[in-house]
């Protein structure tokens, strides 16, 4: 269950895969043409939540076994994670704020109310929306492109990295 210094425990693993589940079907709902994107629009902001939460339990549940994780290998490592983090973070944290300032109506779940939106539109919420959550979703999902194709090489190089998140 816990981490330890050759492979990451079954919360990370659950975590970390989940994620990755909730980040493809987010860039499914990006790729999809505009009719279908305004069909799954309640999904994405859905999806997106459940991803936002799912990073907060992953950064406290990091920060509780750092000195038990399996060690980073590099600085480009270290500085790569850190710019998903970023992303991560800022990504939906955007989101939050448009969808606040759009004054839509509230952010829901799956049709559960988790916040309410501001009565009038709030332009400069709106502005920043549009102006960085789809290109800061971009170049986080070019993060992951580049995390794959890492993990991929230095499993090919034989340094086991995907072993690691597999649990073997």
């Amino acid at each position: 269950m816990l981490d330890n210094r050759q492979k990451y425990g079954t919360v990370s693993r659950f975590l970390h895969w989940s994620m990755a589940l909730c980040f493809g079907f987010m860039l499914y709902t990006g790729l999809a043409g505009e009719e279908t994107f305004k069909a799954l629009m309640p999904y994405h902001k859905s999806v997106g939540t459940i991803l936002m939460g799912l990073l907060v339990i992953r950064i406290i549940w990091a920060i509780a076994n750092r000195k038990n994780r399996p060690p980073a290998g590099n600085i480009m490592v270290t500085l790569g994670h850190l710019a998903l983090y970023v992303l991560m973070i800022a990504v939906p944290v955007i989101a939050l704020i448009r969808q606040y300032g759009g004054a839509r109506g509230p952010l829901e779940v799956f049709g559960v109310n988790v916040m309410d939106g501001a009565a009038e539109k709030i332009d400069w919420m709106v502005n920043l929306g549009g102006l960085l959550h789809g290109e800061l979703a971009w170049a986080l999902f070019a993060l992951v492109g580049g995390h794959i194709v890492m993990a991929i090489y230095h499993q090919i190089k034989g340094e086991k990295i995907i072993n690691r998140m597999a649990g073997k």
